[in-house]
């Protein structure tokens, strides 16, 4: 079965858009526009239709370590962000996706400026095309969010844009986004009409399902999903880590594994949704806050809904905080609707949330996570069965954290190869 990867890449950048709003206040559908902008510049330029696929995605996710950076760096409120950082973690992740050609410095780059006073100094003509294509959409909408920019604004955008060519954005950059942005595309670029122009212009992209490429797409998307909040920094990842586990306990084949692996990576992909003062609230939530903290459910839900190749995926993901009683969320759905899959993501997902430490509650043994399971499960909110197969086969990870399965070590061995030849040649 094929995943279409280019409406999968679509839900990570409306998860980073959202991240991006709330941090820096930057508009949302930011960097849908920034792709769309970059497509319409490398096809003026005349690049073939493969090499847009590396260079629309890329634009999608320029801002991809914009959570990472803020948490690993902590900058104070007056402290700007670190560019040269952000750029060096946004590329390092970017090596996570199977991408069908190189992609090499296409994020590490999108912040240089023509006249080298960007974080790594490179002028004109020192950095990749695509690049600089990301370069000045990102630059441009940000200063002038074009999705609310009044039509009799544009001549004075178009004079401000050409004004910095050769200083700010490069010739040929510049030329491009001049040859593209008109009244017509700037239209385009409407909340009203983005979703239509985003099919127009982003190109399909195909993977199957079974292959190992799927586990380097998972492991990019926990970094998205799991550094929104400190309490939450390793929740998917485990709960990948020990979907692995489980299926491995049941007998799964490889193909099973890697699609329950990634329904495991995208179950809270709506939680970046969720405010994090509510999420990293300290005491209990109110009522109002957690109606707003299950929504998350729902967006995983809807998000995930439209992305051909995902149906049960998207099942097993946006079903894990159903319970078999229909008491559960977003739908309420009873045990006669739950398939196995669904019904183990949410015992793990109890398990995790059970046994990390969070805001309310410290880190706890599998010894006294075990009991607050079987409770549930003795109320007929989880699978019963499922809950004594955890207490088995988590046992020896009792205060540990579980290691990545094997096809995920290779792939980020094969990442790692990749960052290290890029240092050599830096060096």
């Amino acid at each position: 079965m094929k995943i279409r990867m280019d409406k999968l890449n679509r839900v990570f950048s409306t998860a980073l858009d959202i991240i991006e709003n709330e941090l820096l206040g930057v508009s949302r559908r930011h960097s849908v526009r920034v792709a769309i902008l970059a497509a319409a510049m490398g096809r003026r330029l005349g690049m073939a239709e493969p090499s847009l696929t590396p260079l629309t995605t890329c634009a999608l996710f320029h801002d991809n370590a914009l959570t990472e950076y803020i948490l690993s760096e902590r900058p104070g409120a007056n402290q700007p962000l670190n560019l040269r950082l952000h750029c060096e973690y946004g590329q390092n992740n970017i090596e996570w996706l199977p991408f069908p050609a190189s992609v090499e410095n296409f994020i590490l780059h999108h912040h240089e400026l023509a006249d080298g006073g960007g974080p790594f100094g490179k002028k004109e003509g020192e950095c990749p095309l695509e690049a600089e294509l990301i370069a000045i959409a990102d630059m441009v909408d940000v200063g002038n969010p074009l999705d609310s920019l009044a039509p009799e604004k544009l001549p004075a955008l178009r004079w401000q844009i050409e004004d910095r060519k050769g200083s700010v954005y490069t010739r040929r950059a510049t030329d491009a986004l001049l040859a593209v942005l008109d009244a017509e595309t700037l239209a385009s670029l409407r909340e009203e009409s983005i979703a239509s122009t985003i099919e127009k212009h982003l190109p399909a992209w195909e993977v199957e399902s079974e292959d190992p490429a799927i586990m380097c797409a998972a492991g990019f998307i926990t970094h998205i999903i799991d550094y929104k909040s400190t309490f939450t920094e390793k929740h998917t990842m485990q709960i990948a880590n020990r979907s692995w586990i489980m299926g491995s306990h049941y007998g799964y084949d490889e193909i099973e594994l890697a699609r329950l692996f990634l329904a495991a990576t995208l179950h809270d992909i709506g939680k970046i949704a969720t405010p994090l003062e509510i999420l990293e609230k300290p005491g209990p939530l109110s009522a109002d806050e957690f109606a707003i903290i299950k929504l998350h459910a729902l967006h995983t839900h809807e998000w995930l809904g439209g992305v051909q190749g995902l149906e049960d995926i998207h099942a097993w993901a946006a079903n894990h905080h159903e319970k078999l009683d229909g008491s559960g969320y977003p739908l309420g759905k009873k045990a006669a609707e739950l398939d196995f899959n669904s019904r183990l993501l949410a015992c793990l997902d109890i398990y995790q949330a059970v046994s990390e430490k969070r805001p309310y509650h410290p880190r706890r043994g599998h010894g006294d996570t075990m009991p607050i399971l079987r409770d549930m499960a003795q109320k007929n909110l989880i699978d019963r069965e499922i809950v004594e197969d955890l207490d088995r086969a988590m046992a020896e990870y009792s205060n540990l954290d579980v290691p990545p399965p094997p096809p995920l070590r290779k792939a980020m061995d094969r990442r790692d190869t990749v960052i290290s030849a890029r240092r050599l040649r830096k060096a």
